[in-house]
Order: C-alpha cells, then structure tokens, then sequence
C-alpha cells in the first residue's frame, strides 16, 4: 500500500434491484475522487497532502455479496476508509462488519432508522433517515386538499426502510388530527396487481404513498388508471428520482417525492464546492443529470476529507469522535450527527412534486 495515499472501500450494486442507485452513488464517488484529487490530496498531520485511491467490489445488490465485499476490503485491503453500500438491507450488514471490525462506517446509503438503534459506535449517517422522508407530507395534505381522511400507504414488509418510512407519516398525521392512516405492509409481490388493487379498492384511500423498490413502485404506478375513484393524491418514494418520470412519462404528473437534494439548493458556509459546481462537474464527467443520491455519496466524501483535516489523522476512534462534535455545511445540507447513535439530525428532506417533466421542490414547512 502506498503511504502517500488513502484507500477507500466500498461495496456497490452495479447489477440488481439497486442498479441505477448504485450506478449513481458509484459515481457521485468517483467524483469526489477527482475532486479530491485534482486538488492535490488530502493533507494529514505531517502536511503531506495524500491522494484518494478508490477500490470497490460488486455485490449484485445481494446481501451475501455485500459481506464477502465488506470482509474483503478491511482483511485483505486494508482500506483506510469504508464507505456504505446503497439500501438500508445492504448497509445494515455492512456495518455490523464494520462493528466487529472496529471499522467506521460512512453511511450515506442506508436509511432505515434501525440502522442506528442497536448502540453502534462505528457508524456516521449522512443522510436524512427514513422517519423523516414524508414527514412533511400531511401538513401539505392537509393545506391543499379540503375535506382529505384516508391515507393509504403500502410499504414493503421484507427489511425495515418501509417501516420507518410509514411510522413517520402516521407520527406526522397525528399533528394534523384529521386523517386516518392505514398502514399496509405487502409481503406478496408487488407485481400480484389483483391483491394490491384489491386492497385499495377495500380501503378507498383518498391518498396513496408507496415505499418500496424503485422496479416494484414502477410497477403499481402503471396501474394509475385501475386505483379507486376516491385517490386524490398519491406519493411514491421512487418519485425523487428523476428516472421516475423518465420511466412512467405522464403517469409521473403531480405525484410527490421525498429528496434528499436538489440542484440549486443554497446554504451558508458550505465546506467544498457548490450545487452548481457538483451539477455541472458531474454532468460534464458522466454525461447525465445527478439525482440526490450521486450528491449524498459525493457529499459523504467532503464531510469525511473535513473530518480528516480537522483529526489531523484516519485513525477511527479520533474520526468518529470528530464526526460527533462537527456540525457544519455542504452543497447537500447540513451535516450534524447524534453523537451516540450515528444517525443524522441536521440535514433535511425536501418535498417535490412532478409538474410535466419537472420536479419542483416545494416549500419547507421545517423551522
């Protein structure tokens, strides 16, 4: 291993029902690599910048995968950094390898609060966790929709994001005290269309939120034209990204997302570059528009190298008690952990709704 560099690992889905997230967090790190990079390196204590060198294995979006990766790159690699794998079920046995290895693991894929509930030290989230990807949602319900009661979410029963992410829709309607919220997990196939259309038809939900695989959400929005009469509005997890209207085209028209960025978000104090920078770099190098997985990747990179720099070390007690203490700004949010889980509590998600082909980012009823 060459001395005047840092190694970082990491375990992607290239192939696999994460494919196209994986594709997108693989680049957003191939970025920050050059980004890093065309800099000069990373500079530890004894002021000799070190480049970034990447070293990554496919795990086919299986799980088996990921910890024959994850083992590979902390007993044979030796990497200095481990970054996560995208998907809560994938991450979730990434950093329990992790754990026993002493290992940090820099999470930005991984979304499920039940991530962080079992006292990890090794563990630092970027992003924001699945409570709060709709925590916005029935206050938004509420204001522009008269007279609206039922909401229906169906999420996935196998792993726990689905979970996590309708637990914090039903905790954010019991503050508007207005709607009835069922929640349904499916553990059938989504593609079984006559169960699922039964259900809807049982329930007659004036709203309708998916959480599931991006492939399974596709697959019951094109069903759209068989739902009840009675659904006025409708939220997909999958509508954050911009493959989701690419993929349905008008079937996309008004429904509302969660994201964990966009491009033009502004902040004060940013560490790195801008949005607009990451936009057009990474649109330049790859030839495609970033979604906010890309920017959470890329963004993991800026908060790690601004760990390191303020460490002076890649040691990982001293990084993981940096981490805790550091509560700053990036192009992709704001960065503040919970020092004793690991889980995010500074950044914030935002609502989009498609318009056509757009997506437009609604106003943040956050304070």
């Amino acid at each position: 291993m060459n001395a005047l560099e840092i190694t970082a690992g990491f375990s992607i889905s290239l192939p696999g029902k994460f494919q196209l997230q994986g594709q997108q967090a693989l680049q957003g790190v191939l970025l920050w690599e050059s980004y890093i990079n065309a800099r000069g390196g990373i500079a530890i204590p004894d002021g000799e910048k070190r480049s970034v060198r990447l070293i990554w294995y496919d795990d086919h979006s299986r799980i088996a995968c990921v910890r024959e990766n994850v083992l590979r790159l902390l007993r044979a690699d030796h990497v200095d950094i481990l970054l996560g794998p995208y998907s809560s079920s994938l991450a979730t046995n990434a950093v329990e390898i992790a754990e026993e290895q002493k290992k940090i693991l820099w999470n930005y894929g991984g979304s499920s609060d039940e991530i962080f509930s079992h006292g990890r030290r090794y563990l630092v989230g970027i992003a924001s966790p699945a409570s709060n990807y709709f925590r916005e949602l029935p206050c938004r319900l509420a204001e522009e929709f008269s007279g609206l009661n039922r909401i229906c979410v169906l999420y996935s029963g196998s792993g726990t994001f689905g979970w996590h992410v309708a637990r914090g829709i039903l905790r954010s309607a019991v503050t508007v005290a207005r709607h009835t919220v069922h929640l349904v997990p499916l553990n059938v196939p989504w593609e079984n269309h006559d169960t699922l259309l039964g259900v809807l038809t049982g329930i007659a939900p004036e709203v309708v939120v998916l959480v599931g695989s991006f492939p399974d959400e596709l697959s019951i929005m094109r069903t759209r034209h068989h739902w009840p009469s009675t659904v006025r509005a409708m939220a997909t997890v999958a509508a954050g990204l911009g493959d989701f209207s690419a993929e349905l085209g008008q079937i996309a028209d008004g429904v509302l997302g969660p994201s964990q960025w966009e491009p033009g978000m502004t902040l004060p104090n940013i560490a790195g570059p801008t949005s607009d920078w990451f936009l057009d770099s990474f649109e330049r190098q790859f030839g495609q528009t970033p979604d906010y997985i890309a920017a959470g990747s890329f963004a993991t990179g800026l908060v790690l190298t601004e760990c390191i720099r303020q460490a002076a070390s890649l040691d990982d007690e001293k990084l993981r008690s940096t981490a805790s203490d550091l509560d700053c700004n990036t192009f992709y949010g704001r960065f503040r952990i919970d020092s004793g889980t690991g889980i995010q509590t500074g950044h914030r998600m935002l609502l989009i709704r498609w318009h056509g082909s757009y997506k437009v980012v609604l106003p943040s009823r956050s304070k």
